[in-house]
């Protein structure tokens, strides 16, 4: 079984340390040769700027096809299209488009007056741009669809209005994947659904984002936490759990999986190891 193809997803900056630990990050990675990396957009388009920034500085310093985030909140429709347009005049081709969080403390998505009122629409202006469109899947179901059948329905809108691949949220049972997979192809979806993976970097940390994204975790894996939390063996159960879940993915015929980092690299690498990856040199030749 050869090793899959891998993507990884970057967080922006917000400050010296956090620019030092993302070029950290990427230095890491980048050598596993990535079909892709992305910089998200923090909730309410805060990171705005920092994500551009990102993204037109990995695109010049590092060998790599970049994808930038792009949201519907609170921008106008020609702020966000500029965005995206200042994303094309770094090199940037790839966008991943999604509707957003709202901002901080916000009761729900509200969209701007002039703005772009769901993902949908977003994901057709920036098809109309000539962009490379990627776009968000829920293996569980989304904390706002009425049932699973709804995340479907909105999936096949956001393909038929210009994305070619989705990428899911985490998730962290195999058949969870595997049953969404399923239900896609009998909706009529036919675009690649990539599996997204999130080794457990933080268990805490990661309960707080499952329970933010409606994300199911088993309650056998909460109980083996626990334990090993209890037993300072914690980043070993990591280890351990995001390679067979990637394992059980590949051997399922998945051929490419997509990687939170939180930017924090070594489980992400050390899980790609796992999976047979070779790195080698990324780093363009500057001199």
């Amino acid at each position: 079984m050869s090793a899959p193809k891998v993507s990884f997803e970057f967080f922006p900056p917000k400050s010296l340390a956090g620019s030092f630990r993302l070029w950290d990050c990427v230095s890491t990675l980048a050598p596993l040769a990535p079909e892709w990396v992305s910089v998200t957009y923090g909730a309410g388009g805060t990171t705005r700027d920092l994500t551009r920034e990102a993204v037109g500085a990995l695109g010049q310093a590092f060998d790599l096809r970049v994808a930038g985030h792009l949201t519907c909140v609170d921008a106008s429709r020609e702020e966000t299209l500029n965005v995206a347009r200042d994303f094309r005049k770094a090199g940037v081709r790839d966008i991943v488009a999604l509707r957003g969080d709202p901002p901080k403390g916000a009761d729900g998505f509200v969209p701007h007056p002039d703005g772009f009122r769901t993902s949908v629409e977003l994901i057709g202006a920036l098809a109309d741009e000539g962009f490379t469109v990627r776009v968000g899947a829920y293996p569980d179901v989304h904390p706002e669809a009425t049932d699973a059948g709804a995340d479907i329905d909105w999936l096949r809108a956001k393909i038929d209005a210009g994305a070619s691949e989705a990428i899911t949220q985490f998730f962290f049972d195999a058949d969870t994947f595997l049953r969404f997979r399923d239900r896609c192809a009998a909706g009529g979806i036919d675009a690649p659904i990539v599996p997204g993976l999130m080794p457990i970097e933080d268990w805490a940390k990661a309960s707080r984002f499952a329970d933010a994204c409606g994300a199911v975790i088993p309650d056998d894996l909460r109980a083996a936490f626990d334990v090993a939390l209890r037993d300072d063996r914690a980043d070993l159960l990591a280890i351990a759990q995001a390679a067979e879940l990637a394992d059980a993915l590949v051997g399922e015929g998945c051929e490419h999986l997509h990687f939170y980092t939180l930017n924090r690299p070594e489980l992400t690498r050390d899980v790609c190891t796992a999976l047979g990856l070779a790195p080698r040199p990324a780093l363009r030749d500057v001199a």
